[in-house]
């Protein structure tokens, strides 16, 4: 078992580098995981400047990996070295009334891999057991969108969609980044009926046409004349304005869920009246809740379109430079780093 690795990691806010550490002994409860492959989330960058999170620093971030068990606590029954693992990065505490009434997402002292403790941008990784989620034979890149997409789970859980609520017929997902085209895909793997993408690059759009999935020009006068036409609105891009907008794309009795991240100070005004006249539902979803087994279902049976989500697989060192820039390149997509 090595001794060493190479990571990324977040010395102070702001500040990122490639280190090299000490892998660390296995504590009681936990499992080394040799990691194959983890995913850069918009949540890493706000890790880094202290916007998300405890600031806690020095850290490894990555919430989204999955990789072999490479060694095993003593007290560890049920995994196997060798065996094939995603990560759940939620720790909730299990006791605060959050916790006792199921919402652990929603934990008043949520911890969580990536955020308050060493996550996967890094050669090796010590976890929980518990938070360990056999893959099966996935690939590993399809795996690590396991965590992203249980965010995706939680979200349809929220509004119902999954619960055996009747299925919206036409869903509006604004944004078509890879969280919301993982959305998206999901409310078309569901059965809804016809699911359409706005964005304001025409070249991502082109991207969820081959994906199967309508696409609409944000701000458009197209879209001005689909006002109360959705039954389900999504807003995946963490912009208050498109989330005050999302009423007026409504039809009668729709749903909408605020799914992007909005920064915590953004203010949306809406007509209470509205709501009540026209029955409007408005769901929030934050994070994961558990969701992790169901999305690895949902990536079993997908017929490849979530994979072509991820448009990068680089070495750690190759992945440091999106931590302090933003792509510029709408072709980019979900960004990786891939052990050989």
């Amino acid at each position: 078992m090595a001794n060493r690795m190479k990571a990324i990691q977040f010395t102070a806010k702001g500040e990122a580098r490639l280190a090299d550490l000490g892998v660390g002994d296995v504590p009681a409860g936990h499992a080394l995981v040799k990691v194959k492959a983890a995913g850069l989330c918009h949540t890493d960058i706000d890790v880094l400047h202290a916007r998300y999170g405890d600031g806690a620093f020095p850290l490894v971030p990555g919430h989204e990996y999955a990789g072999i068990v490479e060694a095993v606590a003593a007290d560890v029954t049920g995994l196997q070295v060798g065996a094939r693992v995603a990560v759940d990065p939620n720790l909730p505490c299990g006791t605060c009334p959050a916790c006792r009434k199921g919402l652990t997402n929603l934990c008043r002292d949520l911890k969580a891999y990536g955020v308050s403790h060493n996550g996967g941008f890094a050669e090796y990784s010590v976890v929980r057991a518990d938070q360990l989620h056999g893959i099966g034979d996935l690939p590993f890149p399809v795996a690590a969108l396991a965590e992203p997409l249980a965010c995706v789970v939680n979200g349809l859980n929220s509004t119902g969609i999954r619960g055996g609520a009747p299925l919206p017929k036409d869903a509006l997902v604004i944004g078509a980044g890879p969280i919301g085209l993982l959305l998206a895909l999901s409310l078309k793997a569901e059965g809804v009926e016809t699911v359409t993408v706005a964005d304001i690059n025409e070249s991502r759009l082109a991207f969820a046409a081959g994906l199967g999935l309508g696409g609409i020009v944000s701000g458009s006068d197209e879209l001005a004349a689909k006002r109360r036409s959705y039954d389900f609105v999504a807003d995946a891009t963490g912009i208050a304005s498109v989330v005050e907008g999302m009423i007026d794309l409504l039809a009668d009795g729709g749903t909408a869920l605020v799914f992007g991240v909005c920064a915590p100070d953004a203010r949306i005004s809406v007509a209470p009246f509205e709501i009540f006249r026209r029955q409007l539902r408005l769901a929030g979803s934050h994070s994961l809740n558990r969701n992790i087994p169901d999305a690895l279902e949902i990536l079993k049976k997908d017929d490849g379109g979530m994979a072509r989500l991820v448009s990068h697989r680089l070495a750690l060192e190759e992945v440091l430079p999106f931590f302090t820039r933003k792509p510029t390149d709408p072709a980019t997509m979900k960004v990786q780093f891939a052990a050989d």
